[in-house]
């Protein structure tokens, strides 16, 4: 049997997750030197490299991946039993891995919120990304839970539907298009575009509809991040597509608006997913739950700012089919 600590294991862990001596230092909170001494201690128990390094890469063995795929099982059944113990001890107690796609970013932190004060013992680790990298991370097994608005179907998915999510055109405010309704969407044709970037979920559903209508937008910039895209087009650079979610957070202090185009909103869904092999920790099954049954009672903003971002004419049903939960 291999003489190694659990220490020397989680260190090796996270500096192969890290593919750094340093990096991996700087999450342990040690020096680099007791980073290097653990692993060469571990590699001699081993009997095997675990590690070599080519040029400034740092690459794992074929035993180094067979014993970081172990350090992870190991440290996963450790923290599952940490749970196990404190759940029948009548507490919760651990930690929540939850990865989200960036527009989740507007109301997954008020429902973590009102999640972490009934369970003041759980830790919360967050990450917010874009579908690619969430992808990425599903192939690690990186996390507990994501939250997506579009679930990959290349994946062995679990993934269950919890909140309505619509996309709407946003432009500025004194665009020409914005006193005018019920717009046909050939009035997008040759329009400037701002679009989301490869990858985002977004960007899937915008294209799926533009093709099925032959709509052909002049794609002006292409932007990662929501609050950029609204930046853009409150300076003017041209109209985008976004989640409702982004705007009923602030309203951009009356800069923006919302076109009224026929067949918008684009009814899209919020959905929460693990992989179908995944073994939910007691943490993970615990948010689980509170999310299904919480997510409706999410207190969006009051309805004048969308008045305001809408002009008092758009319908949105997306809206009204989340608010009919609340209330």
């Amino acid at each position: 049997m291999i003489q190694a600590t659990l220490h020397q294991l989680k260190v090796f862990e996270t500096v192969a997750r890290n593919g750094s001596f340093t990096r991996a230092a700087e999450e342990l909170l040690i020096t680099q030197p007791t980073v290097s001494s653990q692993v060469k201690q571990l590699t001699k128990a081993v009997g095997l490299p675990l590690l070599e390094q080519i040029g400034k890469s740092l690459y794992l063995t074929d035993a180094g991946e067979d014993l970081l795929e172990t350090c992870q099982d190991i440290f996963e059944k450790l923290s599952n039993f940490e749970m196990k113990v404190a759940d029948l001890k009548g507490t919760k107690q651990g930690q929540l891995k939850l990865a989200v796609i960036t527009t989740a970013k507007y109301f997954v932190p008020r429902l973590l919120g009102s999640f972490c004060q009934l369970y003041p013992g759980i830790d919360v680790a967050l990450k917010v990304t874009n579908h690619q990298e969430i992808q990425q991370r599903m192939s690690e097994n990186r996390d507990d839970l994501y939250i997506v608005s579009n679930p990959h179907k290349d994946m062995d998915l679990k993934s269950k539907s919890f909140l309505d999510n619509p996309l709407v055109v946003v432009a500025k405010k004194d665009h020409p298009l914005a006193q005018q309704q019920n717009l046909e969407l050939k009035h997008l044709n040759d329009r400037p575009f701002i679009m989301r970037e490869y990858g985002s979920g977004t960007r899937e559903a915008i294209l799926e509809l533009f093709d099925k209508h032959k709509i052909s937008v002049k794609v002006k910039l292409e932007l990662g991040s929501n609050e950029a895209i609204k930046q853009a087009i409150a300076g003017g650079l041209g109209i985008s597509i976004l989640s409702e979610h982004c705007l009923i957070s602030e309203g951009i202090s009356g800069e923006l608006t919302i076109l009224d185009f026929q067949h918008f909103p684009i009814k899209r869904r919020w959905y929460v997913s693990y992989l179908a092999g995944k073994k939910l920790s007691v943490i993970a099954e615990t948010f689980l739950d509170y999310l299904l049954t919480e997510s409706p009672k999410i207190p969006f903003p009051e309805s004048s700012i969308l008045a305001k971002l809408t002009n008092g004419k758009t319908n949105l049903s997306g809206l009204t089919a989340e608010r009919s939960l609340i209330t």
